[in-house]
């Protein structure tokens, strides 16, 4: 396989509704095959959202991936070239055909020898059909191995040591090892940022809570309103976040969007997060004031929320209420590593009278931006 130029991945990121400027140079990077696993992958003149479709690439098809710009791939297959969503792409190697790598006839894998593979997940549900939308059979820790048996476009059905049969995304499967001979496409493609330290290449969602008609908390004393400081902020956090190379999605970027909390968990689960982020500003009948980190899973999600509380308890101004449990939808739903963040009361005139300031937002989200950093061990 041949190597790549710079530590860079061909990984998520279809933007929604935010656009990537051209202005931004892609990393040049040297030629890889990839193989697409969309049924229909949209081909553009420039890696944005909006920008003109040159052209469509089915499944299986095999291209060749000369360039990156944060989550898209420049490709060319025969005539055709331009730029495509990386999250649909796999590398594979240059002897790779499709019918080894990602034929549909070929979904259920060879019958001869096993394919054991490693959960590379906190927390990673086992399904009962190969689907978002199929039910939990049960929830298997980081390091389980897996027997693999079987594959559906990105799902893997497995079979547990206890005998145990399900479906779960094979994006948090790995170190996949050969008992005997397959023909898993697992075994032909890989992702090229898996175990790399720091934010290069990692992907965030971002989630600005509340918007449109749902304006969350009001400021006592200036009338705050939560959704435009929610906004505000992940705004700001999400350009620190480019900065310093990560993939970032936002769930709204105005304040007349309001998604509703299960999509929200659904774009944090289709780009396959490394991390989720929801912003928020809090509000109580009592005198509190302060930051307070919210987490639901000890395994998938506590040690996201300690190393960003570590951050946020050092900014000037304002203090740490910790880390706590919450049983909130975008925590609950969501497979990703996940974070409710309260930045602060908005029902505090002190706490309102410091949020709202660009100030404030700016040395928050740099506090954030730290606690992911060390979160990834970069």
């Amino acid at each position: 396989m041949k190597k790549i130029t710079r530590k860079a991945a061909i990984i998520v990121a279809m933007l929604l509704s935010t656009s990537i400027p051209y202005s931004e140079q892609a990393h040049a990077i040297s030629t890889d095959n990839a193989v697409v696993l969309a049924t229909s992958l949209n081909v553009r003149i420039e890696p944005a959202q909006q920008s003109r479709i040159v052209g469509l690439l089915s499944y299986g098809t095999i291209v060749s991936v000369t360039g990156e710009s944060y989550g898209w791939a420049k490709i060319s297959s025969g005539k055709m070239s331009g730029w495509v969503a990386g999250h649909y792409l796999k590398q594979t190697d240059n002897s790779t055909t499709i019918s080894k790598a990602v034929s549909p006839s070929n979904k259920q894998g060879g019958t001869s020898g096993k394919s054991i593979g490693t959960v590379q997940a906190d927390a990673l549900r086992m399904r009962k059909g190969p689907g978002l939308d199929q039910g939990i059979v049960r929830v298997l820790p980081m390091n389980t191995s897996v027997e693999i048996i079987g594959q559906q476009s990105d799902w893997f059905q497995i079979r547990t040591s206890s005998g145990e049969t399900g479906w779960v995304s094979g994006s948090y499967i790995g170190k996949q090892q050969k008992t005997g001979s397959i023909s898993s496409p697992s075994q032909a493609t890989s992702s090229k940022y898996a175990g790399k330290p720091g934010l290069k290449g990692k992907i965030i969602v971002i989630d600005a809570g509340h918007g449109g008609s749902d304006v969350g908390a009001i400021g006592t004393k200036f009338g705050t309103l939560e959704k435009t400081a929610n906004l505000q902020t992940a705004s700001k956090l999400a350009a620190k976040l480019r900065q310093k190379g990560a993939v970032v999605v936002m769930t709204r970027t105005g304040a007349d969007q309001n998604p509703a909390l299960h999509d929200r968990v659904e774009i944090s689960e289709a780009k396959g997060a490394d991390a989720f982020i929801s912003i928020h500003y809090n509000s109580s009948p009592k005198n509190v004031n302060g930051t307070l980190t919210f987490f639901y899973s000890d395994q998938k999600d506590k040690p996201l929320a300690h190393a960003i509380e570590a951050r946020l308890g050092q900014v000037y101004g304002t203090k740490s209420n910790g880390i706590s449990f919450g049983d909130y939808h975008v925590l609950r739903e969501n497979d990703q590593p996940s974070v409710l963040l309260e930045l602060g009361f908005l029902t505090d005139a002190k706490d309102e009278a410091l949020v709202r300031t660009a100030d404030y937002q700016q040395r928050s989200t740099d506090a954030i931006v730290k606690g992911l950093a060390d979160y990834f061990g970069g």
